[in-house]
């Protein structure tokens, strides 16, 4: 995590024995701060724009659409920064 930047506010809507989602809502600039996924998940999109990834191997961007969700494995690890100048927001669902 960056001193320098705003933190990601998550906002977990649903924890149960088989999933958990969480809003994640991004200021321009924020961050999740590094960390790792325990579980494959999915990510469903609420805003349309570019996301700066930070991960082990480098930065890259990922430019995500509203509406068009995308699934990964678990053991991701990497740090989420929104890069553009409004709030970006997506929905994250872990599958327990």
């Amino acid at each position: 995590m960056s001193a320098s930047r705003p933190q990601a506010q998550p906002t977990v809507q649903i924890d149960n024995d088989r999933v958990v989602v969480t809003e994640w809502r991004f200021p321009p600039g924020a961050e999740t701060g590094w960390h790792a996924h325990e579980h494959d998940y999915v990510v469903v999109p609420q805003s349309t724009g570019k996301l700066e990834l930070e991960t082990l191997d480098g930065h890259t961007f990922s430019t995500l659409e509203a509406g068009v969700s995308y699934y990964r494995d678990k053991g991701a690890e990497h740090n989420v920064v929104n890069a553009n100048d409004f709030e970006f927001v997506f929905v994250e669902i872990e599958i327990k």
